[in-house]
C-alpha cells in the first residue's frame, strides 16, 4: 500500500488548486481515504475523507465550503479541490488510508485513525 501526494504549489489569496493522491497496491474504493496538512509549527489537522464502500464523504466543518474530495477508481486517484484558499491554507498537504482498520463505510478525520500515509505536498498561498 502506497500514497503520494501532489499538485502543491505557489498560489494566490482566493485561487484554487487541485491536489492529487495516487494509490498503488490497491484501488481508492477498497479503503478509507484521508486528507490532512500540517503547517509549520502546527498539529497535524484532519481536512476530509472519503469512504470505501459508497464513497460517502467527511469534511472539517471550518472547510467543508471550500474543499471537496473525489475519487477516480479507474485511475487509482483521490483528488482534493481546493476554493478560495488564503494564507491561512498554507501548509503540507497528505493523503493517508486507513488500509480497512475500521471497516467498510468507515470515514473519519483523526490522524491517529489512519496507519499508512503518502508524502505531502507543499501549497503556499501568498501574494
Amino acid at each position: 500500500v502506497q500514497l503520494q501526494a501532489s499538485g502543491g504549489g505557489l498560489v494566490q489569496p482566493g485561487g484554487s488548486l487541485r491536489l492529487s493522491c495516487s494509490a498503488s497496491g490497491f484501488t481508492p474504493d477498497y479503503y478509507a481515504i484521508g486528507w490532512f496538512r500540517q503547517a509549520p509549527g502546527k498539529e497535524r489537522e484532519g481536512i476530509s475523507c472519503i469512504s470505501s464502500s459508497d464513497g460517502s464523504t467527511y469534511y472539517a466543518d471550518s472547510l467543508k465550503d471550500r474543499f471537496t474530495v473525489s475519487r477516480d477508481n479507474a485511475e487509482n486517484m483521490v483528488y482534493l479541490q481546493m476554493n478560495n484558499l488564503q494564507p491561512e491554507d498554507t501548509a503540507v498537504y497528505y493523503c493517508a488510508t486507513d488500509q480497512g482498520e475500521y471497516g467498510s463505510g468507515w470515514c473519519g478525520i483523526r490522524p491517529i485513525d489512519f496507519g499508512s500515509w503518502g508524502q505531502g505536498t507543499l501549497v503556499t498561498v501568498s501574494s
